[in-house]
């Protein structure tokens, strides 16, 4: 189910989808490669749902396009990263 990113004081073109209950994440399905610029703001992104919602899980669901330094970065901030082909 789609979320309303602006309940969480994000961009309306943010795409938000619920997982399960307490657990969103946030969509990021480009056909380019995902950056370590990328995940510095997805991080952020996660932040600033997290100080809305303290509980929320949240994790970014992608093709596989993402550098190895993105997924190191994302690991390290407990972002989970979710694989869609």
């Amino acid at each position: 189910m789609n979320l309303n990113p602006l309940a969480y004081q994000l961009s309306s073109r943010v795409s938000l989808v619920e997982i399960s209950e307490r657990h969103i994440a946030i969509v990021k399905l480009v056909k380019s490669r995902i950056i370590q610029k990328d995940a510095a703001k997805i991080v952020e992104m996660v932040k600033k749902i997290q100080s809305v919602d303290k509980g929320m899980q949240v994790s970014l669901l992608c093709s596989h396009n993402i550098c190895s330094k993105s997924l190191a970065l994302l690991a390290k901030e407990n972002v989970q990263v979710i694989y869609k082909d």
